[in-house]
């Protein structure tokens, strides 16, 4: 079987704390390596935190939505 070398893109709306981020690297890694047995030091996850205002839903920015 070839090298298995997810990327796992993650998006959201930034807020989170440095060990909530950590938490969610540590949490996705894994499952990537339960699902699929990708070797654990192959798994490479990028995290975007995007601004409230930057981030769309309907026709309100997060940011707007959370202000009404």
């Amino acid at each position: 079987m070839p090298e298995i070398m997810p990327i796992i893109q993650i998006s959201m709306v930034e807020g989170r704390s440095d060990e909530q981020i950590r938490a969610l690297i540590r949490g996705v890694t894994q499952a990537a390596v339960d699902a699929i047995g990708a070797p654990i030091d192959t798994v490479k996850v990028i995290v975007t935190e995007v601004k409230p205002s930057h981030w769309g839903s309907g026709e309100q920015t997060i940011a707007e939505k959370r202000n009404s």
